[in-house]
């Protein structure tokens, strides 16, 4: 019954050219509810929730709030019926303070002019309600990725929002910051704020939810109560199918592994006179905390970030990569971290993304020979299983997932034979991680060597060969694969040393 909900979604329908991103998907939420909503990237979450705000108008259904039917909404609309989305990437103004980001676009003003103060003395008073300390005079560029969200979050509550839709809000913060989210969360449902809460840490989702709704290819699932569910029954909802390993098995290698790629003394980026070595066709691991220096390293290694001193040797030759087509060059490859900003051009199709590293090879006189283009993209969209209707769609409209294969195929056009993984799997569905360590184990076996970095400890574990740990900026220790145990690396990942002399 629709006095029941707050908001009440019933067979939204939502068609693209070519795709169908919703096939009559419904869902309810109660008045003080956290319910979760979770899917495999590309189930149609985000299209879902999207069509709460009116960034999307359904093809058909209804949404059905404060008992009053609509076939759609408007920005403006949503405002009014309470219904705001709290989005991965933030609306905030940097340059503008966090009373100001408050008040934007409805400042309050004494006359004309914009009343300073009052919106100070507001904000103090919002902050206050969610009990958290942030000062109202404060540039938003300078406070941290927790304190934005929270900015966010008072913003919509200080609209007057009874729906708070939130689309992975953990990721980018810190252990601390997420628990400062957890407990807002709670608040918030303590005052009959409901809260639609999408992550892929299904974790936070038996912490905080009452109800979970499972979306799968654009299809409603099932919805489940979550105290009488468990991981691998929603594993098996999202994904469609038992995933009985979490980690692909890998045979070990054979024989004498031979050092492909050493990197000996070097500083710089941070880094302090950094010793490895990575065997062909070897996993290694590098583990430690964020800005630990793993990244750093990797930006040397791939020319991004030039090295102080030091040695690097590929294959027994020395090699110094100036630039990142240098190092392209010499068969490196990086999967950086952000693979939004840094990996793929999400204006371009899948097509020109994979074949970038390579244009100059199958062009000739500066004309690209479409065909050798057009049969590159498809062998690799068909070995990585990218889901996309067709090679010319722009990598944008991909899932994460899905975006993350594109790069991997980028650089396995190019023949990477060493490939640099930072985070790979970050912001990445149950069904689309295990996709993605299936991938490595394929370049593995097919005579690639990888060097990963990840900060998820069952992760490094799971896929290494080998675990390297670091420390600010040094290594502080190694652990075969035999020696692998999560307080160990732990332990190593907080030993601060005193600099050798």
């Amino acid at each position: 019954m629709s006095e029941d909900f707050v908001l009440q979604l019933k067979n939204i329908r939502k068609e693209y050219p070519g795709v169908t991103a919703l096939k009559n998907v419904s869902l309810e939420i109660k008045e003080g509810e956290i319910l979760g909503l979770i899917g495999e990237n590309g189930a149609g979450k985000s299209t879902l929730i999207k069509t709460c705000s009116g960034a999307v108008i359904p093809t058909s259904g209804k949404i059905i709030v404060g008992g009053k039917e609509h076939t759609h909404m408007s920005p403006q609309l949503a405002r009014e019926n309470g219904i705001a989305i709290i989005y991965q990437e933030f609306n905030n103004v940097r340059e503008l303070s966090a009373a100001e980001n408050l008040f934007l676009g409805n400042p309050i003003r004494k006359g004309i002019v914009i009343d300073r103060k009052a919106m100070e003395r507001e904000a103090e008073k919002a902050f206050a309600q969610l009990n958290i300390n942030i000062d109202p005079k404060a540039l938003v560029g300078d406070l941290t990725v927790g304190y934005q969200q929270m900015i966010e979050i008072a913003k919509a509550i200080q609209q007057d929002a009874k729906v708070l839709i939130m689309d992975e809000p953990s990721a980018p913060l810190t252990n601390a910051e997420v628990d400062s989210l957890y407990k807002v969360c709670e608040l918030l449902k303590s005052k009959g704020v409901s809260i639609i809460y999408i992550s892929h840490k299904l974790e936070e989702i038996f912490r905080l939810s009452s109800r979970i709704v499972v979306l799968r290819d654009g299809e409603y699932i099932d919805t489940l109560q979550t105290a009488e569910s468990n991981v691998d029954e929603l594993i098996r909802l999202m994904v469609g199918r038992e995933l009985k390993d979490t980690f692909p098995p890998r045979p070990p290698a054979e024989g004498e592994p031979e050092v492909f790629f050493e990197a000996r003394n070097v500083s710089g980026n941070g880094n302090k006179k950094v010793n490895l070595k990575i065997h062909k066709g070897e996993v290694l691991g590098l583990g430690g905390l964020v800005g630990a220096g793993r990244t750093e390293l990797a930006q040397m290694i791939f020319g991004a970030v030039h090295k102080t001193e030091g040695e690097f040797f590929l294959k027994g030759k020395e090699i110094n990569p100036k630039s990142p087509r240098e190092a392209i060059d010499l068969g490196i490859a990086l999967v950086p971290e952000d693979r939004k900003r840094h990996g793929a051009l999400l204006g371009v199709s899948v097509k020109n993304n994979i074949n970038m590293p390579i244009y100059k090879l199958i062009s000739k006189f500066s004309v690209i020979n479409s065909s050798k283009e057009s049969v590159t993209t498809e062998k690799y969209r068909q070995e990585l299983l990218i889901k996309t209707p067709t090679i010319h769609q722009e990598v944008k409209n991909l899932s994460g997932g899905n975006q993350q294969k594109v790069i991997l195929g980028k650089w396995l056009a190019a023949n990477s034979e060493l490939i640099i993984l930072d985070e790979p799997t970050r912001g990445i569905d149950v069904g689309a991680k295990f996709e993605i360590y299936k991938l490595i184990n394929t370049l593995v076996e097919n005579g690639k060597t990888v060097l990963l970095i990840s900060s998820e400890m069952e992760e490094l574990m799971g896929m290494s060969d080998r675990i390297i740990v670091f420390c600010e900026g040094r290594i502080t220790g190694e652990l075969k694969k035999e020696e692998f145990e999560q307080h160990l690396i732990l332990k190593m990942a907080s030993d601060v040393q005193e600099d050798e002399e």
